[in-house]
């Protein structure tokens, strides 16, 4: 199934959990050497998994050296517990003794093509999270265009009182409110919009959502002839490759030279896109130059390192500044546009620091599964990378759910347009951005690296 260095490359993917993210995809390049990967099991029983998963990591896991070689499959229930447990136990770790990497998982081939290549996921299609440290204000982040809660009502700021009756503080003290979600395709909720009376959806059923990968962008006319361009982006998918050349057509046309991208509820993608967006917004104040590195372990250095350098796209701007709108839930192939285009224009981040994910995964298919181990790391033009405590946050401001994401009274969006006006952020007091239900929800590592790809990427329920 896998036999060429050229199909590895194109399942090389930027992907983070819990507050974070998710991806899937290629990074591009690469050199004219050739690679086996380990074969796939010709039959699927539950020792054969495990013996695939442990041989592909020990040939492609980051920090394959500190796996020691009696490892014992029968020690593990399933593949998905070895990758697990093993890059648990033996990968690297903080100093505080920490693991380090929560990323390597295994998970489901369809759910993983569909999301990637269509665009698609089934759920509610909303995004969620609790407003306080007691987790009893349920605040609704955004919902998806088309999807079973933007018909049933749902917006973002919205209270989420109850769900089929039950109280939500009651739900999360007992299964979780994630939990809940999972086990029910059909759900009642009872709403406080931000004004006026509480409201009962009826019944909503899970359907297939169709991700917007670009739910807003626009030229914001910041007087005396400047224009300012403003774009959000959802997550990383090739669906977005084609919308890019028509936001970045009008900013050129517009002389566009300071853009916004608000990049704060997106966890991450896939790296060409991530490599796409760089090229218009890098490809001609930085043609030819280096976007990124990305580096293997020492048994794949030589076949695998390479630099990505930006090319000018008919589009490309002269970008001179750049605010990205960021979250403690922003990761993976958000930080590394972010990072690689530090070297070359001026970069604000705006909001808070980013989560920290300067590592990615390749993608490896087996028994309609697909194995995500931790196998490169990146870095930018300066050698710039490690950022696992995030990338720092220049201008903080509140994420306030009663305004709308790229509303010009958006906290991010006055801290962004402030800064391009006058070189400095503004003077705000803002609290703290561990709002994201990343950090609150007390579900384990195991549980967040078992998410399907539109958990990951977009918290999206």
């Amino acid at each position: 199934m896998f036999g060429s260095e050229n199909q590895i490359r194109k399942l090389i993917c930027l992907i983070a959990f819990a507050g974070l993210t998710a991806c899937g995809g290629s990074s591009g390049g690469g050199g004219n050497t050739s690679v086996a990967p380990p074969e796939p099991p010709a039959a699927c029983s539950n020792d054969a998994q495990k013996q695939f998963v442990l041989q592909a990591l020990y040939d492609w896991y980051l920090w394959n050296d500190l796996l020691p070689s009696d490892i014992n499959i029968s020690s593990y229930s399933s593949p998905e517990e070895l990758v697990i447990s093993v890059t648990t136990e033996f990968g690297p770790q903080d100093s505080n003794g920490d693991p380090i990497d929560f990323f390597s998982s295994v998970g489901s081939l369809d759910a993983d093509q569909q999301f990637f290549g269509e665009g698609k996921f089934e759920g509610f299609g909303f995004s969620w999270r609790f407003e306080d440290p007691e987790e009893t204000d349920f605040r609704i982040t955004r919902t998806f265009a088309d999807s079973p809660a933007d018909i049933g009502g749902l917006a973002r700021g919205q209270r989420v009182i109850s769900l089929n009756g039950r109280a939500v503080n009651d739900i999360q003290n007992a299964e979780g409110v994630g939990d809940f979600f999972d086990a029910n395709d059909s759900i009642d909720f009872e709403v406080q919009p931000v004004l006026g009376v509480a409201f009962q959806t009826g019944a909503l059923d899970k359907a297939i959502v169709t991700i917007p990968p670009i739910p807003k962008w626009e030229v914001i006319d910041a007087g005396n002839g400047r224009n300012v361009g403003y774009m959000e982006l959802s997550t990383f998918i090739s669906t977005a490759d084609p919308e890019f050349d028509v936001v970045f057509g009008a900013f050129a046309l517009a002389n566009v030279t300071d853009v916004i991208i608000d990049l704060r509820y997106n966890g991450g993608g896939l790296v060409n896109t991530a490599e796409l967006l760089g090229d218009y917004l890098g490809g001609l104040v930085a043609e030819n130059l280096v976007f990124s590195n990305t580096e293997f372990n020492a048994d794949r250095a030589a076949q695998f390192n390479e630099s990505e350098f930006l090319e000018r796209r008919g589009n490309s701007i002269g970008l001179s500044r750049l605010a990205v709108i960021a979250s403690r839930g922003t990761a993976s192939a958000s930080e590394l546009v972010t990072n690689s285009m530090i070297p070359h224009v001026d970069v604000v981040i705006v909001g808070d620091r980013t989560f920290g994910k300067p590592v990615g995964q390749i993608g490896l298919e087996f028994c309609e599964k697909i194995l995500r181990p931790t196998s490169f790391r990146t870095t930018n033009a300066l050698g710039d990378g490690d950022y696992f405590d995030g990338l720092p946050v220049d201008c903080e401001a509140a994420d306030d759910l009663s305004v709308a994401v790229g509303d010009p009274q958006d906290p991010n969006m006055v801290a962004a347009m402030t800064y391009f006006d006058t070189g400095a952020c503004p003077v705000v007091a803002v609290q703290s951005q561990d709002q994201f239900k990343g950090v609150r929800q007390n579900r384990s590592p195991e549980r967040e690296r078992q998410r399907p790809p539109h958990r990951e990427l977009l918290d999206a329920y």
